[in-house]
């Protein structure tokens, strides 16, 4: 009875504090305020390293080489680029999932052949665009059924279709389709003067520049505005427990493959607007390029991290390294492949770092 009287008179026993601080001091080795930020900005801070990287080219350039911050440049780096970011904004919908989807060059090639030998019958212009972006559609569903019916992985499920469409496109013709002069098809091409400069600096937007944006104000919408865009977020931070939270992880997987389809399809509908023809090598490794915009821009490849509006600067950071290779002269195209692949292995080590800090 002693005992028990004795232990009622204490009261409730504090818990010891860890050796080294206090229970509400974390115990690792970065300042909580960094590791908290990071945790709550992490696309943020991605992001900002992208824009960093991309104003650091911009100042390089301009005095290096000049002329790179006026209209003329400006314009060919958004019409030369619409369909990468069309391309970039489709594929981050799948990373974000965890996923992955290498038949969107190949779904230009075929969509884009299709579509001009379709023009070339004489077939309503308007309708040769529904059905060139129908046949993305397609495939990207064939792809998203192959994942989840049929438990393939992304990856081998896209590289399938990737050489099905590649296939059936070299099917088709093996020699470039052109659009005739006076095709409908070629008024996304036509530029819009927005600004009357000096002789022949202008700047100018084309029809394929707005569909881009669109594109890219579309995905901002789904991503941030929508219950679709917050279980694409879900799935890929943890698919096991999106299911448990009854999210229909099924179908936004499969809608996932099914944007990047149709958006694969419509940045071949503004490339072949540009440039009034296609053939069977057509988007030989864009998917690649738009992988590497959507790493650049922050995405995460495990899925679960990134943004649209990363993925957007990723593809304009591609496109200016480009520029500068061609405005310096003495460098050869190829080392644009090397540049790239130095880029992404600084953006990985960047988000292994982040990730690091966050754990």
């Amino acid at each position: 009875m002693r005992t028990t009287e004795t232990l009622e008179s204490t009261g409730p026993v504090e818990p010891t504090p860890p050796p080294g601080g206090s229970a509400a001091e974390p115990t690792g080795g970065h300042p909580p305020s960094i590791n908290r930020y990071l945790a709550r900005h992490r696309d943020a801070t991605s992001t900002g390293a992208a824009l960093l990287i991309f104003v650091a080219m911009v100042i390089y350039g301009q005095i290096t080489y000049g002329a790179i911050l006026q209209p003329s440049t400006i314009s060919n780096l958004l019409i030369n680029n619409a369909h990468l970011v069309i391309l970039a904004v489709g594929l981050t919908f799948v990373i974000l999932t965890g996923g992955i989807d290498l038949s969107v060059g190949a779904v230009i090639a075929f969509s884009s052949v299709a579509g001009m030998m379709l023009a070339q019958a004489g077939w309503n212009p308007y309708l040769v665009v529904l059905i060139m972006v129908l046949i993305g559609s397609a495939i990207g569903l064939v792809s998203g059924c192959l994942v989840e019916f049929f438990d393939m992985q992304p990856f081998i499920a896209t590289l399938s279709m990737m050489f099905l469409a590649r296939g059936l496109a070299s099917t088709l013709s093996t020699v470039p389709e052109r659009l005739d002069p006076d095709s409908p098809i070629k008024e996304l091409a036509h530029q819009w003067k927005l600004i009357d400069g000096d002789k022949v600096n202008d700047l100018v937007v084309t029809p394929g520049v707005v569909i881009a944006a669109i594109v890219v104000t579309g995905g901002l919408l789904a991503v941030h505005r929508t219950r679709f865009g917050r279980t694409v977020y879900a799935v890929g931070g943890s698919e096991p427990s999106a299911s448990l939270m009854g999210l229909p992880v099924r179908r936004t997987k499969i809608l996932v493959y099914v944007i990047s389809g149709t958006l694969a399809a419509i940045g071949g509908v503004v490339y072949t607007a540009r440039l009034g023809s296609a053939q069977n090598i057509t988007g030989i490794g864009w998917e690649l390029d738009a992988i590497a915009a959507v790493v650049i821009g922050g995405t995460l490849l495990t899925g679960g991290s990134g943004s649209i509006v990363g993925s957007v600067i990723g593809a304009f950071v591609l496109g200016l390294m480009n520029v500068l290779i061609t405005r310096d002269g003495g460098i050869r195209p190829e080392m644009t492949t090397i540049i790239t692949g130095g880029i992404l292995f600084v953006f990985v080590l960047l988000q292994r770092a982040i990730k690091g800090r966050r754990g």
